[in-house]
């Protein structure tokens, strides 16, 4: 009998937020996978440090490529296609050999995760099934204290990695706002949300729901780079009773 492969989303980061369902299967899986750059141990992997069975057998899915090259070079598509392409072939041969994988997954693996990429991949010729979880961005704005949407408040969710024009356009018909995938491109964002007349409400998250998380109005922060995990939101201030 053939395998199944487990898209498992793990939560924005602390265990406490996982599934039952994604906690049972973590904890009885022989094979896990999961994605890192090469060299680190992998967000993924350290949030279920402790949870996995001693015997369980870890295939890490190093990126071949991250920032080294820009979105905009042929090669960047050509090389993740071609990596995509080898860990999809191995995750298909355990499982055509009857094994189960669980594939970690930070976040919630159909929203912007490397993992729909192999689901792609896989779904014609394999059982794969998907475990959704809280997002960071729910966390981040639950770490502000306040609702991200009232009434009919339209929320927008936007990656810094667009263009500005294309930022500030989406920007200012929001009513409540994510901005996500910042890093290096924060200038740029603070100049769209300037555009869009939003940047006196933003207010930047950074680690939500891991250890070292903080909150913070945007304009507080005085960096010209971000982490990673980092989050802007702006909150809605729709209909109320």
């Amino acid at each position: 009998m053939s395998g199944a492969i487990y898209g498992v989303g793990l939560g924005p980061g602390d265990p406490d937020l996982m599934s039952v369902k994604a906690d049972r299967l973590l904890r009885s899986a022989k094979h896990v996978a999961f994605f890192r750059k090469a060299g680190r141990a992998g967000r993924a992997r350290k949030i279920v440090e402790g949870m996995l069975r001693a015997d369980v057998v870890e295939f890490a899915m190093e990126y071949p490529v991250t920032t080294e090259i820009p979105l905009s070079d042929p090669r960047y598509n050509e090389i993740l296609s071609g990596f995509y392409a080898e860990v999809t072939a191995h995750l298909c041969s355990l499982a055509s050999g009857g094994e189960d994988v669980v594939v970690l997954c930070e976040g919630d693996p159909f929203f912007y995760g490397s993992f729909m990429h192999l689901y792609e991949r896989l779904k014609d010729t394999c059982d794969v099934q998907v475990v959704p979880a809280i997002t960071g961005m729910s966390a981040a704005w639950t770490a502000t204290g306040a609702p991200i949407t009232w009434g009919d408040d339209i929320l927008t969710v936007v990656m810094g990695t667009l263009g500005e024009d294309a930022l500030a356009d989406a920007m200012a018909r929001a009513d409540a706002l994510v901005v996500m995938k910042i890093g290096r491109n924060l200038s740029k964002v603070r100049r769209a949300l300037e555009t869009a007349g939003k940047a006196d409400r933003a207010v930047l998250v950074q680690y939500a729901a891991m250890e070292g998380e903080s909150v913070c109005a945007l304009s507080e922060y005085d960096g010209e780079t971000l982490p990673y995990f980092s989050i802007i939101v702006v909150h809605g201030q729709g209909r109320r009773p």
